[in-house]
């Protein structure tokens, strides 16, 4: 038995409570992680997790020896990881999940000089909008716009992005252009409807001129689950859109869409990444991390405004 194999298979069945799914993140076969585990037992002579026919429970010596398996991994990663070599050039593979309209416009045009500073790390992308399971689906790292709602992730904030208003110009001419938000509400005009994976529903935008406040909700013919899909109907002429800046700004430029309500403001959309607590924060993730906050600066809010 590989004593560190052993302890990495049982963390991992700790963490994902099944091993199956331990197996998968693991890349290897659940017979295989069973007689590690068992293994483990034995060297130790003490049980470290109850098994039932539905699911896995750690025991409270389980539990214990989890939490000292976990800082032992991240000490021997860290030296490992620590050294001149693996130190000047982090590697390995990373695994992330974005919104679909910030990998196309803001991360992957950004991507070339990452991996000019950073060759040996192998970044595979994940581009959505959904629930990601970072430990079901081994996945490293996520970032979303809104509040983290796992409260068991931790997460690092990133900034603000500055919202925005708009539509194209071939929508205004067949609906006109609205003077207050109020009308967005009117049997006539639409806008398109954005469903928020987390909660299945879509998101009422709320907006303030000094002392006065509007929600809007709003009707519509489309309503997407994607960024790009999203943007995409606005420009088509299907209903008034709210945007980030470093969504809207190359489309203003050429005047695929025009700003509304400017006199008007929103709260901004607040930015996360956000990681598992208990894995070991690698080297590789630790740059990426930095990278993509300083990215996300360029577009965000200056702090104070």
């Amino acid at each position: 038995m590989d004593r560190f194999d052993a302890m990495r298979a049982f963390a991992r069945v700790v963490e994902t409570g099944s091993f199956t799914k331990a197996a998968e993140t693991l890349h290897m076969s659940r017979t295989s992680v069973t007689q590690l585990v068992q293994q483990l037992e034995a060297r130790l002579r003490v049980r470290l997790l109850n098994r039932t026919t539905r699911k896995v429970n750690v025991t409270a010596e389980g539990s214990v020896y989890y939490e000292r398996v976990v800082r032992l991994l991240a000490d021997m990663d860290e030296a490992e990881t620590s050294l001149a070599s693996a130190a000047a050039s982090p590697r390995g593979r990373l695994r992330v999940d974005v919104p679909s309209p910030l990998a196309s416009m803001v991360l992957v045009p950004a991507l070339p000089a990452f991996h000019a500073r950073y060759p040996d790390i192998q970044l595979d992308l994940g581009v959505s909008d959904r629930m990601v399971d970072l430990i079901d689906e081994n996945v490293d790292c996520v970032v979303r716009g809104g509040e983290i709602a796992n409260q068991s992730l931790a997460a690092r904030h990133l900034g603000d992005l500055r919202l925005g208003v708009y539509a194209a110009p071939d929508y205004l001419r067949r609906q006109g252009a609205p003077a207050h938000p109020r009308e967005l509400q009117d049997s006539h005009h639409r806008i398109v409807g954005f469903v928020w994976a987390r909660t299945g529903k879509a998101f009422p935008y709320a907006m303030r001129r000094g002392q006065e406040r509007v929600t809007v909700q709003g009707r519509h013919v489309l309503s997407v689950d994607d960024g790009n899909a999203y943007l995409a109907a606005g420009l088509a002429g299907l209903g008034v859109l709210w945007l980030p800046e470093y969504m809207s700004r190359a489309h203003l430029a050429n005047g695929a869409l025009v700003p509304l309500f400017e006199d008007w403001r929103m709260d901004p959309m607040p930015l996360y990444l956000a990681f598992a607590p208990k894995r070991h924060v690698s080297a590789k993730l630790r740059v990426f991390m930095d990278w993509v906050a300083a990215l996300i600066a360029r577009h965000a809010v200056p702090p104070g405004r």
